[in-house]
């Protein structure tokens, strides 16, 4: 039996978004959007990614006030929830750090720290944070090096690239040219450094639900 939406509230919003999107866009948006995703899952960038047993790759990056964080450090203190999103810019990605805000206090409570890593440079993955009144650390991947390195970056198509560009700059957001974006990956990772869940999807529109996260550490 399906859970109640109710238990699932960033599941419900996304699909209202996702609704609303099929009624409003235009045909020719809606039919380059779709291509978008399709390309992603046709590149089989999900199942390169790095998987449940893998161990993750350390890293050492920039939070919105400057210091630095390093992967490693944190799992000394607990297990770690390792995000990417896409950008301020991203209303998916706006709804998904909300509910991982409001999950904070629980996830906290199993011994969790949450690390959000955006390909976004500093100056707007600040903005970002500060919009979204988050207490979790929001760290900048300038040119998905960390992304990379998970292999959860794909190309966007020319026609998606396009529209992102003249509708917002994407280029100035992340401050390159280059027309990449991580997946909207979720991991879990453990304090002996290996990965115990993922949330790997093509489409950018759907995420971890938070509460999965939780009974996930509650379990385990």
């Amino acid at each position: 039996m399906k859970q109640d939406s109710i238990e699932r509230p960033l599941e419900k919003e996304l699909n209202d978004r996702k609704a609303s999107f099929e009624t409003s866009a235009s045909i020719e948006k809606k039919t380059k959007y779709a291509a978008g995703i399709k390309s992603v899952a046709k590149r089989h960038i999900v199942s390169n990614a790095l998987q449940v047993g893998d161990t993750a790759i350390n890293f050492t990056l920039t939070n919105a006030s400057g210091e630095k964080i390093t992967l490693f450090d944190e799992l000394k203190k607990g297990p770690v929830i390792l995000m990417w999103y896409r950008g301020g810019w991203c209303p998916y990605c706006n709804m998904t750090l909300h509910y991982m805000q409001e999950s904070l206090s629980e996830f906290k409570k199993y011994g969790a720290n949450l690390l959000a890593l955006t390909p976004e440079v500093p100056d707007n993955s600040i903005t970002t944070k500060e919009k979204n009144e988050l207490q979790f650390e929001v760290l900048s991947d300038i040119d998905n090096e960390v992304a990379n390195q998970y292999n959860v970056v794909y190309k966007l198509t020319d026609d998606v690239a396009e529209i992102y560009e003249n509708s917002f700059e994407l280029s100035k957001y992340n401050g390159n040219d280059k027309a990449e974006l991580p997946l909207a990956a979720t991991y879990i990772i453990g304090q002996d450094k290996v990965i115990k869940y993922a949330f790997l999807d093509a489409d950018y529109r759907n995420r971890a639900e938070p509460q999965d996260l939780i009974t996930f550490l509650k379990q385990n």
